[in-house]
């Protein structure tokens, strides 16, 4: 593997103090559901908006190029808006190595097996990027993933370790 970052920074968070989490995961319970309202209010405004665009997207795709872009902006920043919030997984197991070990193996067997599924008729071809968020390997770091990944055939990606493992699934490189 070419790690092209100081390997200090692929290891696991910091494990939060409990009543952080405590705190983070009661405005969750509070604050999710508006944030999940709010999407759909935004996503309603743009389908209704979009139904009249689609008069004059007929005539010019710069419209609807710019259109789909706020469209994706703006839902992008009502889910920043729960980017803090905590789930009851990781409220129980901050600091348990071993569970995030496990969802690190089952999130990129998932991606293993998109992946490698056989090309069908008429259907988009199989993924072949993937993006691991930090939410499911804070426990282990992103030295964990990539090694998971490489082990299942994966080749690492330009990456931003705080963020999420980006992955290629090298298959892809020597198929059709």
């Amino acid at each position: 593997m070419d790690v092209y970052e100081d390997r200090s920074t692929w290891t696991a968070e910091p494990v939060r103090p409990r009543w952080q989490l405590a705190l983070r995961f009661a405005g969750s319970v509070v604050w999710f559901p508006v944030v999940c309202v709010l999407g759909a209010a935004v996503m309603a405004a743009f389908l209704v908006v979009g139904m009249f665009a689609e008069v004059i997207t007929v005539f010019s795709s710069r419209l609807e190029r710019g259109y789909l872009n706020a469209m994706g902006s703006a839902l992008k920043r009502v889910g920043w808006l729960a980017s803090w919030c905590v789930s009851w997984p990781e409220l129980r197991h901050e600091g348990d190595a071993d569970f995030y070990k496990a969802r690190v193996g089952k999130v990129v067997g998932r991606w293993t097996a998109r992946a490698s599924a056989p090309r069908k008729p008429n259907m988009p071809p199989p993924p072949v990027e993937c993006a691991i968020p930090l939410r499911k390997y804070r426990g282990v770091g992103g030295w964990y993933v990539a090694e998971v990944a490489l082990s299942q055939g994966w080749e690492l990606r330009p990456t931003d370790v705080s963020k999420e493992v980006r992955l290629w699934w090298s298959a892809a490189s020597k198929a059709d």
